[in-house]
């Protein structure tokens, strides 16, 4: 006997769900169950034309059910195998990602509560002997969720046997010949091989992994809160992107599986959370599709991927004027000043002009620049003084320098200028660097003292 469905009884009358029907037996049973219960419900059906006539003949039958039915029917016609080669993908990832994408839009223009996919306990079943396969952690022992964003499984602890005997019960019909596209060589082998061979050694082999799976849940429940107070402990002030203290990561008894909770979401793979683990700080980064994670003063960076590739051009500054530059401008002027007043603008520097050669460089800083900072005798790296100051490896990374003639870095843009190019008592004209920002992006530290 089937059970009710894990669908929110509030919304019996209230709201419209989403059912993607393909035809085959178990979608066909929910889209039933879902009536019988008095719910709102539309039908979406997928055409993938990779089984010639056949995808056609899956399409008759949803149209002619659904008008048997009454409930509203949309359509969507793919060229999956076009699709799948211009991504590099396999047909069945194809299929996979179009329907649900298309369902996602689907339930946003109609405003649906959710979308309902008829994944039932046989499927979880095979999918979490899947996952083991390939080595999964806690996440994949937990199989499918019942609820998944928009994305509905009322059918979860329904067997593949109960919905033939419910369909034979009611009397209807389905399409028997259709292929899962989800139905890849490795699922059909655990289907028709492994889990018969695993029923023999153990009759209720697939309720005891059902079980396992539910009993895990709990267990993932306290680990996700642990992680989640931990990820709160271990974060750390930034002006963008997110931080989190290594040293407090590597003090955790899993600081493996702290730091993998931690760089997940942002696409990175296990491989590349333990060399983050174990890196000794040297300007390394790694990048995953969106996001760049970089290693500093102890500390993990993660960067949003398209502001730390944004590439920052070069200006050529060949007298006094105002310079259009990236998000903001540059007005440079020279006067007299008696007596000289070093800036204590952040923004503003203030240079000898005498010392000053056109044409000017404004450019991004390179790797090997070196400059004398304001105060001191001897020459540094710019990475080095960036560093020594603490500054975070987004604004170093996108640091502006200004360049006389010779190339000699004249000031560190919203930091410092160089002891070499100061205003002292005997200067007698002033140069006058300021940038007028569109949005206030400045970092901490003092203009030139």
């Amino acid at each position: 006997m089937i059970k009710k469905l894990l669908l929110p009884s509030d919304k019996r009358r209230s709201s419209c769900f989403i059912l993607a029907l393909s035809g085959g037996p178990d979608s066909v049973a929910l889209l039933r169950m879902i009536l019988d219960e008095g719910y709102n419900v539309e039908a979406a059906h997928c055409n993938f034309h990779l089984r010639g006539a056949e995808s056609d003949r899956d399409e008759a039958f949803c149209k002619n059910l659904c008008e048997k039915l009454g409930v509203k029917l949309h359509l969507v016609h793919f060229d999956t195998k076009e699709f799948a080669q211009l991504r590099g993908i396999s047909i069945e990832m194809a299929a996979r990602e179009l329907r649900y994408r298309w369902f996602t839009q689907l339930a946003q223009d109609t405003g649906a509560e959710g979308v309902c996919i008829a994944h039932h306990s046989d499927d979880q079943v095979e999918t979490i002997l899947l996952n083991m396969l390939r080595g999964t952690g806690l996440k994949g022992l937990l199989g499918m969720k019942r609820k998944n964003g928009i994305f509905l499984r009322p059918l979860l602890g329904v067997s593949r046997n109960e919905i033939l005997q419910y369909l034979d019960a009611i009397g209807q019909d389905y399409v028997t010949d259709s292929t899962n596209l989800e139905d890849d060589v490795q699922r059909n082998k655990l289907r028709l091989d492994v889990i018969p061979l695993l029923e023999k050694v153990t009759p209720a082999a697939k309720q005891n992994i059902l079980r396992m799976a539910d009993n895990l849940g709990d267990v993932a429940e306290v680990v996700k809160q642990s992680l989640e107070d931990a990820r709160q402990r271990c974060a750390m002030a930034t002006r963008s992107g997110k931080a989190y203290s290594l040293k407090m990561i590597r003090s955790y008894a899993s600081p493996r599986l702290l730091l993998w909770y931690l760089v997940s979401d942002h696409g990175f793979n296990r491989e590349q959370a333990t060399e983050m683990l174990s890196s000794t700080e040297g300007g390394r980064i790694w990048t995953s599709q969106q996001t760049v994670a970089v290693i500093s003063n102890n500390t993990l960076f993660l960067y949003a991927r398209a502001a730390w590739e944004t590439p920052l051009p070069t200006l050529r500054i060949p007298e006094e004027g105002l310079y259009s530059f990236h998000n903001g401008n540059f007005l440079i002027t020279i006067a007299e000043a008696i007596p000289p007043q070093p800036s204590k603008e952040r923004n503003i520097a203030t240079l000898d002009a005498d010392t000053a050669t056109f044409p000017l460089t404004l450019r991004p800083a390179l790797a090997g620049d070196r400059f004398v900072p304001f105060g001191m005798n001897g020459s540094k790296l710019v990475s080095d003084y960036l560093k020594g100051r603490k500054v975070e490896p987004l604004e170093r990374h996108q640091q502006l320098v200004v360049t006389n003639s010779n190339g000699q870095i004249m000031w560190l843009v919203g930091r410092t200028v160089d002891e070499r190019f100061k205003i002292a008592g005997s200067t007698k004209k002033v140069l006058t660097i300021e940038l007028k920002r569109a949005e206030d992006r400045a970092v901490n530290g003092t203009a030139q003292n």
